[in-house]
């Protein structure tokens, strides 16, 4: 008996803010501020910034809608196996994406299918043990956000440097910007910066996250 399958809200296309549009949208309207405010240097250290700002809300976005759809998939899962428990016609199913949860929906429906194998049986499976994955994957997230946190603060730094200068009664942002050996300083801890927190995003990824 394979799987109903009815559209979900949560995987169903929807006007979404592409990461090919808004970086360089970022990216200009940072070059564009600098220009104006301090010149090549601070265009291309706004440009940077600008740009890892709106990669780090997209990739915000787009996790927790993925999160969300993945959620759905599950309560649609637990739904339908309930219904076959209960001898209804399961009307409502976990929809036609990509998503592991529908792979796998579709995969036991074929497999009851040709097997007799009690498809509320499998269906429950396959929910349990995402679930069970669901609170793992948590529990590695929130070990890893420490790390994150730490990167941050490591990398928001050259700050408190510029607010001590200062402090001291120089004046670090004409040193940075209008100074060639200054210019090298900005333009090299800037990119450490971003080579930092790019390496730091690459070791918190949590393995094994569903699609």
């Amino acid at each position: 008996m394979p799987v109903p399958v009815t559209p979900s809200p949560a995987s169903a296309p929807a006007p979404a803010l592409s990461a090919g549009r808004v970086l360089p949208v970022a990216a200009l309207c940072g070059a564009v501020t600098g220009v104006l405010l301090g010149g090549p240097v601070a265009a291309l250290v706004l440009a940077t910034y600008g740009v890892l700002a709106a990669r780090a809300v997209l990739r915000r976005r787009t996790h927790r809608r993925a999160a969300l759809a993945h959620r759905r998939d599950l309560d649609r899962l637990a739904a339908v196996a309930a219904d076959l428990r209960a001898g209804l016609p399961a009307d409502g199913g976990v929809d036609d994406g990509p998503g592991r949860v529908a792979r796998l929906a579709r995969a036991a429906g074929k497999l009851a299918d040709q097997t007799g194998a009690p498809l509320a049986d499998l269906l429950e499976r396959i929910e349990a043990d995402a679930r069970a994955a669901d609170r793992g994957l948590a529990a590695a997230a929130a070990q890893a956000a420490g790390a994150r946190a730490t990167a941050w603060l490591l990398a928001a730094l050259p700050l408190g440097g510029i607010g001590l200068g200062y402090g001291i009664g120089v004046d670090p942002v004409a040193v940075l910007l209008r100074t060639p050996v200054g210019a090298g300083s900005a333009v090299a801890a800037v990119v450490l910066q971003v080579g930092g927190l790019l390496w730091a995003e690459r070791l918190g990824v949590t393995p094994g996250r569903a699609a």
